[in-house]
């Protein structure tokens, strides 16, 4: 079956103060289920001016307990791969992110695009494109989706709080 979460999202910030927020964004006291956050590869291509980043996100288990049942979702830790190419050039960032725990019996990927806003140069507009499908957990498949879904939504809406939050705090008020 599986989840999906489409979101978009207008940023009143400049490309630029958008990307260098998101790219610092966690962790955060604002988000304590997200722990730490290592860039593992970052290469610069000098024809393209494209930047690759390779980072893995350490994650609180939110599952409750009353799921933990299921001996494959007893871990403390959950583990997201980001991978993201920035185009400074053409003001974009795509995103892919996708987890690593739990790969036999759930998927979860993102596709996420940061890029300048066709209303106004000056603005970013974020595009996120999610899925979140289980399988091998028997009857409690529904019940695990339902939850990431509730999840996924609610952890979006924070998402974007805590980038409105920190842009307002490092760059003012939003442009007009």
């Amino acid at each position: 079956m599986g989840v999906m979460v489409d979101v978009h999202q207008l940023y009143k910030y400049p490309f630029e103060q958008v990307v260098a927020i998101y790219l610092r964004k966690y962790p955060s006291p604002m988000e304590k289920n997200v722990t730490a956050v290592k860039t593992v590869e970052e290469k610069n291509d000098l024809s393209t001016g494209i930047v690759y980043r390779r980072r893995i996100a350490t994650c609180q288990n939110v599952i409750p307990e009353i799921l933990r049942k299921v001996s494959v979702l007893q871990v403390s830790e959950i583990y997201l791969e980001e991978e993201s190419w920035l185009n400074v050039q053409e003001r974009n960032m795509l995103l892919k992110t996708h987890c690593l725990t739990w790969t036999k019996f759930a998927s979860l990927s993102e596709e996420s695009v940061f890029r300048k806003s066709l209303e106004n140069p000056n603005w970013t507009e974020f595009i996120q494109k999610g899925r979140i499908s289980i399988t091998g957990a028997g009857l409690l498949n529904c019940v695990l989706e339902a939850f990431a879904q509730a999840f996924f939504n609610q952890g979006v809406k924070k998402g974007i709080k805590i980038m409105e939050t920190l842009l307002q705090e490092q760059y003012g008020c939003p442009l007009s």
